[in-house]
């Protein structure tokens, strides 16, 4: 396969992002794959990144060293949770505790808003769904648990 044929894995580009983030074309390899091959991979790299710097984006190589971390961890936890049906006023209830306390963690939070353990457990698949989808923040670069910190993003409806 020549440079003229070569296809990168994929293109990241940011939408709503101020000061603007450039466009990052990439290419996912085995870093031992990379290590073995990389006469064969550079004139098409060399390719992509010429091409990125005409488009004004950037090209980057990603191995399973990038890829498989905490961040990718969590995503594959919580990415279930996203389309999860959950109650509205639940969602408010536990926004207005989690702002009420400004800051804290789900074991505590769970804690603050049922003393009944199977209330807790009820509450946690929502607690999922409302980190998935952005309702309240967290570090996903940092492993999750019960004990991460965990921060209101959104207002309660109500």
């Amino acid at each position: 396969v020549g440079v003229d044929t070569y296809t990168p894995d994929g293109l990241i580009q940011f939408k709503h992002v101020v000061p603007h983030e450039p466009s990052i074309l990439y290419e996912v390899k085995f870093r031992d794959d990379f290590r073995t091959a990389w006469r064969t991979y550079l004139p098409k790299f060399r390719a992509a990144k010429t091409y990125c710097k005409e488009q004004g984006w950037v090209f980057r190589v990603y191995t399973e060293v990038e890829i498989r971390t905490a961040y990718l961890a969590n995503v594959k936890f919580l990415w279930p949770y996203i389309a999860r049906k959950i109650d509205p006023a639940m969602r408010d209830h536990i926004l207005n505790v989690l702002w009420d306390l400004g800051e804290a963690d789900p074991d505590f939070l769970l804690h603050a808003l049922s003393s009944d353990p199977k209330g807790r457990a009820l509450l946690i698949p929502t607690l999922w769904h409302m980190l998935a989808t952005g309702d309240i923040g967290c570090d996903l670069d940092l492993k999750l648990t019960m004990n991460s910190r965990i921060w209101p993003m959104k207002e309660a409806q109500s």
